[in-house]
């Protein structure tokens, strides 16, 4: 989009005409030429106080002097597709806020049966503490959220691509079946962030993001988001403000955040190109028996990948014929990859099944509402070194095997 006018002409630009990267580093709506531009520039890039208040006098817009909370709801919730936004402490604060907004004690949360791991026993740990009954079922097969439907089911919560294994749902299949049975549907999109895939696009209610992972990518703060209409936003953040003490997001967290924001755009396309290359790298090895990654055909949800995401993520499940022994092995010899349960970060990280599930009680192991996560699965998290130097260091590690 060219950036130069006649003389004395003025115009407007949509902001919706303007790419996805561009709208990620500016905050005002409208920027109608080049000097607005790079007077936007200053503007945005200036530090906040310690009450989130940015330096200097003069704003483009007044709702940028009210903090650096308020910019980042405005700019996801742009990049969303959605009408507005609300941030919060955590990943698990936002999806807190969310149930407690939208459900009552007695009501019913139906959700995609995945892997036993910590968040898993985070979500039923919150789910029971407020009298929600959870409900865990495969959302692939129609018949079974049929099943699963009863007067008090009023939430269908799905993660896509999922954590750890990086299996994906149908986003608009989903949101089409939760709305026929009058439900509102919630997609955890946070591996593959508003870069990659914007499920109000699809057909979802409410986006909710860990801002910890990819939109920050620095490893250096936490936070969460919820975005969708401005009727849940408000009822959601009436919410969280009757409990501010626990959901409420510290400005600089805010500020470090949509640092990370203007770059999520190039980080992406980096994250995804490299764990690509890595992955296929990984696919051709003997020692590995099974790999996990939205863009590879071997992967059971490649055509869903495909229809709802620009690109794969940066975020690889894979297993070894070698099982836990070779798991284990293999993490332990690794040079410039970090063993860390983090992930989303610019650097590379790799982490076991033990890693995921140690928090996770027996009893939710063994009950029906989650799977027990097999002892060779690793999940790896490609960050942005050069995928040579990644590739050479597994395999250094995997020659053990």
């Amino acid at each position: 989009m060219s950036i130069k006018r006649p003389a004395n002409q003025e115009s407007e630009s949509d902001p919706q005409e303007l790419g996805f990267a561009t709208r990620a580093i500016y905050s005002q709506k409208k920027v109608s030429d080049f000097a607005d531009r790079q007077r936007a520039v200053t503007l945005c890039g200036r530090p906040f106080d310690s009450n989130g208040k940015a330096y200097g006098p003069g704003n483009i817009e007044d709702d940028l002097s009210t903090g650096p909370s308020q910019v980042l709801e405005q700019k996801i919730g742009e990049l969303e597709g959605a009408e507005g936004g609300l941030v919060l402490s955590s990943a698990l604060a936002a999806f807190t806020t969310l149930v407690r907004s939208v459900l009552s004690p007695g009501d019913r949360m139906i959700t995609q049966k995945s892997a036993c791991t910590a968040t898993t026993h985070l979500m039923h740990s919150t789910l029971s503490r407020l009298g929600v009954e959870l409900v865990a079922i495969d959302l692939t097969e129609p018949s079974n959220l049929r099943a699963a439907i009863n007067d008090r089911a009023r939430l269908l919560y799905v993660d896509t691509p999922s954590n750890p294994l990086n299996a994906l749902l149908d986003i608009a299949y989903v949101a089409d079946q939760g709305h026929a049975h009058g439900m509102i549907v919630a997609v955890d999109s946070t591996f593959a962030s508003p870069a990659l895939q914007r499920p109000i696009e699809h057909g979802a209610d409410v986006v909710l993001h860990s801002l910890t992972k990819y939109i920050n990518g620095h490893g250096d703060t936490v936070g969460g988001g919820l975005f969708s209409n401005a009727e849940i936003i408000a009822r959601m953040r009436k919410t969280a403000l009757a409990d501010q003490a626990l959901t409420a997001i510290a400005p600089n967290a805010s500020t470090l955040i949509l640092r990370g924001l203007k770059t999520l755009a190039l980080r992406m396309e980096r994250h995804s190109s490299t764990a690509h290359v890595v992955a296929l790298t990984l696919e051709a090895h003997p020692a590995v028996s099974w790999v996990r990654y939205p863009f590879l055909p071997c992967h059971p949800d490649y055509a869903i990948a495909r229809k709802q995401m620009s690109a794969g993520s940066g975020m690889i499940a894979f297993g070894l014929h070698a099982g836990e022994a070779g798991a284990r092995r293999v993490t332990d010899r690794l040079q410039l990859i970090d063993s860390a349960a983090s992930s989303g970060e610019v650097g590379s990280m790799i982490c076991r099944s033990a890693d995921l599930t140690r928090a996770v009680p027996i009893s939710l192991r063994e009950s029906a509402l989650c799977e027990t996560l097999g002892t060779d699965f690793i999940r790896l998290s490609i960050g942005l070194e050069d995928a040579e130097d990644l590739i050479e260091d597994l395999w250094q590690a995997l020659a053990t095997l």
